[in-house]
């Protein structure tokens, strides 16, 4: 036996709506033609045999084109839901006529009852309600000549089809409303999940550019006041500049190789931290790291937000603090991460109306961490943060 993919649908399921409407048509119709005869365990009344059904020639040339005009409507009603329900009500109108009914009953309508159900089901509500009055019509046309001609009328049963009728158009608008309704929330979810991506990327590209920025620039300027009088010293200065500028580039490069490619690892961690101190005393900030707990992978999340944070917080000391010095402690717990950046500058300066404190706030947010910041007793500033680490890693 040929194993089956495990994407195919069930045989039932790949078989059109439109198309289990003309089924039903015919078992109706079928359902119908037994009425002419007599079934095993029937009575016979009066003595009288059961009538039997012989429309002859030009009966089954109208059942022919009945069932003709049945299936193209059924087709239609994706592509032009009026034309093809209209040609779909010929053939209940066309057998009630030729097998003698003079009003519908609820077998005879179940076809054109499930066929507006598809219809409310893909088509907006305007379209469907036509629809739904088109059936409407088809159905109470005969109760109206016999209530014109003083016929017998039964209206229970007109009621019960015509509640038929009403209840398929009601559940397929439902459902049409449901999809529609899906659909807006998937394209909210699309919408978001892009504003997401771009706030993560524009956070990376600030994280990883603005370090590297403030080293040059600060290098740059001292470059420049003692270009003439200390060459050697500029010369120094502007070789630090073209390492960080590299390493700038690298990190850009690495970072949109991986918005390229989900899936990778962060671009860094908090083994980077003393290449970071390093870039950072060149700079003449002298970045100080203070390892506590037993040092263990971290899960990359956590790595890259925390290396993040110091980041963030050196680049404020190296642009605002004016202090040529800071220390970076860090901290491995049982159950969390603890991060502490101190300096005794002259306090948090211009950071404060920029995005630095702001997202690191929203970094250790989104890991359900703590984060404070504030100026020290004494002097200087404090930038501290708690991220809780999962039980795996713990």
């Amino acid at each position: 036996m040929r194993p089956t993919s495990a994407h195919t649908a069930p045989l039932l399921r790949q078989i059109r709506p439109e198309t289990w409407a003309v089924v039903l048509w015919f078992a109706t119709l079928g359902f119908g033609l037994l009425t002419f005869f007599r079934l095993p365990g029937e009575a016979v009344i009066d003595g009288e045999p059961q009538p039997v059904f012989s429309p002859g020639p030009l009966g089954w040339t109208l059942l022919a084109v009945m069932s003709c005009a049945v299936t193209s409507g059924a087709r239609l009603l994706r592509g032009r839901p009026l034309f093809g329900y209209a040609l779909f009500l010929l053939g209940p109108a066309g057998a009630a006529g030729l097998l003698g009914m003079n009003e519908f009953d609820l077998v005879s309508f179940l076809a054109p009852a499930f066929a507006l159900y598809l219809v409310a089901r893909h088509h907006i509500r305007h379209i469907s309600v036509i629809t739904a009055a088109f059936a409407l019509a088809v159905l109470f046309f005969p109760f109206g000549v016999r209530v014109a001609t003083r016929g017998n009328v039964e209206t229970a049963q007109l009621l019960s089809v015509a509640l038929l009728v009403l209840v398929a158009w009601v559940v397929g608008d439902s459902h049409h409303q449901a999809r529609a309704h899906a659909a807006a929330l998937q394209t909210q979810a699309a919408a978001q999940a892009v504003t997401a991506e771009r706030l993560r990327i524009a956070r990376e590209m600030h994280d990883t550019v603005a370090h590297s920025i403030g080293i040059i620039a600060l290098q740059a300027g001292a470059a420049a006041r003692v270009v003439h009088t200390q060459p050697d010293r500029a010369s120094e200065a502007m070789r630090t500049v073209e390492e960080a500028g590299r390493e700038t580039l690298a990190g850009l490069r690495r970072m949109l190789g991986a918005l390229r490619e989900p899936g990778l690892s962060p671009l860094q961690g908090l083994s980077d931290l003393d290449q970071l101190a390093e870039s950072t005393s060149a700079a003449g900030v002298r970045t100080a790291v203070t390892w506590q707990g037993a040092r263990r992978p971290l899960p990359p999340d956590i790595d890259l937000a925390a290396y993040r944070l110091v980041q963030e917080a050196v680049t404020n000391v190296v642009r605002h603090a004016k202090t040529e010095a800071c220390e970076v402690r860090v901290e491995y717990g049982k159950s969390e991460l603890a991060l502490e950046i101190t300096d005794r500058g002259r306090g948090p300066g211009g950071s404060g109306g920029g995005f630095g404190l702001v997202g690191m706030r929203e970094r250790v947010a989104l890991l359900n961490g703590e984060f404070s910041a504030g100026a020290r007793t004494g002097g200087g500033f404090r930038v501290a943060a708690r991220l809780p680490l999962p039980g795996a890693a713990a």
